[in-house]
């Protein structure tokens, strides 16, 4: 079992930025990959960013250029750095860690509004 936990969400206005964590617990050798999806009111779950034990990165267009995602792998922890935030961005973030299984973390709120 892995257990993710996330923080950092909260209010920011248009152009702000924010850092989302991600701390793994528990069974976490063997972590393929770690990424953030999010999910927006009336919205399916979609992809961010993934980053894979070698650091390669993979990003969503529209968030490409405006966000980073990083991981310390001493500390199993994984970032996203959201620069030049918009309304549109406005989402529940969600962790994700890959170990044969894809676990999730319980998710952190993002609001971009004025």
């Amino acid at each position: 079992q892995v257990q993710l936990v996330e923080s950092g969400g909260g209010l920011v206005q248009p152009g702000g930025s924010l850092t989302l964590s991600c701390a793994a617990s528990g069974s976490i050798s063997g972590i393929t990959s770690m990424g953030w999806y999010r999910q927006a009111p009336g919205n399916e779950r979609e992809l961010v960013a993934i980053i894979t034990t070698g650091g390669n990165t993979n990003y969503a267009d529209s968030v490409k250029g405006r966000f980073t995602i990083s991981r310390d792998n001493a500390k199993n922890t994984v970032f996203l750095q959201m620069n030049s935030l918009k309304p549109e961005d406005t989402a529940v973030y969600f962790c994700n860690a890959i170990r044969i299984y894809i676990y999730w973390g319980q998710g952190t709120q993002v609001t971009v509004s004025s």
